[in-house]
């Protein structure tokens, strides 16, 4: 009989942990969607990036950029640079070794979509717009939704990109 009572009170304690556990578990999906980056905050950091290469340069922006303590990083998201005449990434702060590797060129997602091509037709036909594909989040297995911006710098070649998970 003892042995019934513990096990019994050894299961009320396990789902009382399991019930809290899930609570604090939702919570903290709930604040990680709103620290996260925005669709706004997207556009705003890709035209201040361009405008940054309209007065210093694009060299000098390729070596902010590049930094990971770039201004143009951000709760979790970031800008890059890509050159829409080449298809080439010039600048990128977490993965250096796609910049100017023109292997990732014909690179596709999961659901066969060309991810650099469709940058660099968004940036050249309507100057700015939207990309949805399927990309892993950091550190993750599974793919998700993930929009980026693409923003045409007035007068030159080069997009400016960020990017947010669909949450």
């Amino acid at each position: 009989m003892r042995k019934i009572k513990v096990l019994f009170w050894i299961s009320i304690l396990s789902l009382l942990f399991i019930c809290v556990s899930n609570a604090q578990s939702n919570k903290d999906e709930e604040a990680a969607k709103q620290e996260g980056a925005t669709k706004d905050e997207c556009i705003q950091k890709c035209k201040e990036a361009a405008q940054f290469i309209m007065v210093k340069g694009v060299d000098e922006a390729i070596q902010l950029i590049n930094k990971k303590d770039s201004p143009f990083i951000w709760k979790d998201s970031y800008v890059f640079l890509m050159d829409i005449k080449t298809k080439l990434i010039k600048a990128h702060p977490f993965v250096p070794e796609i910049v100017d590797n023109p292997r990732i060129i014909d690179f596709k997602d999961q659901n066969g979509k060309f991810l650099i091509h469709e940058f660099a037709y968004t940036a050249k036909k309507d100057g700015e717009g939207w990309v949805q594909y399927f990309w892993p989040k950091p550190g993750a297995k599974i793919y998700s939704f993930k929009n980026t911006f693409v923003y045409k710098v007035p007068g030159t070649n080069i997009a400016t990109l960020a990017g947010i998970y669909e949450h």
